[in-house]
């Protein structure tokens, strides 16, 4: 099944599941619909940033969370989290996801009610070659950087999220 053929689940402004369509109508509607964001930090507290393929049909090449997805129809976020964690970055879950905050559907996050996800791992990853082009672990003082420099390489998604995520935890990743 192509990607735009993928049948995920139409929700509601409270995130309740209204009906079932395929993410090419989704997309073309504008929808609501939903997706998990993954945010990996290794030991020495840096985030893992991946580079979205060149190939993606939103938002190529630019800078995004460490993983993301759109939740499957039937599907529930932590199940998400887990598939895309492994299908993005070969990493197979060994310990808890931290679920840090939830994201209303709107324009910045793709009309996409996002979970959000802390997951902690020092590799190795395996980065899937149709999904990113490249990879990098960057340290908060330097996302926050990016942040207040308006850097246009970092998708609309991560930079909300990152500030999201400051103003839970301004002391540390």
């Amino acid at each position: 099944m192509s990607v735009s053929h993928e049948l995920l689940d139409v929700v509601d402004a409270d995130d309740n599941v209204i009906a079932v369509k395929t993410r090419g109508e989704i997309h073309a509607r504008g929808l609501m619909h939903r997706a998990v964001h993954i945010l990996v930090f290794n030991s020495r507290g840096e985030l893992f940033l991946q580079k979205r393929s060149m190939s993606k049909d939103e938002q190529p090449g630019k800078w995004d969370s460490s993983a993301a997805g759109h939740v499957d129809s039937g599907e529930d976020y932590l199940s998400c989290a887990r598939r895309e964690i492994e299908e993005e970055l070969g990493i197979v879950a060994d310990q808890p996801f931290e679920r840090l905050f939830k994201l209303p559907a709107t324009s910045l996050t793709g009309n996409e009610h996002c979970l959000v996800y802390r997951y902690h791992c020092d590799g190795p990853m395996v980065l899937h070659p149709h999904e990113i082009d490249d990879g990098q672990w960057v340290s908060p003082a330097e996302m926050d950087r990016r942040i207040d420099a308006d850097d246009q390489s970092l998708t609309e998604a991560v930079v909300l999220i990152w500030k999201n995520y400051r103003e839970l935890h301004p002391e540390t990743a």
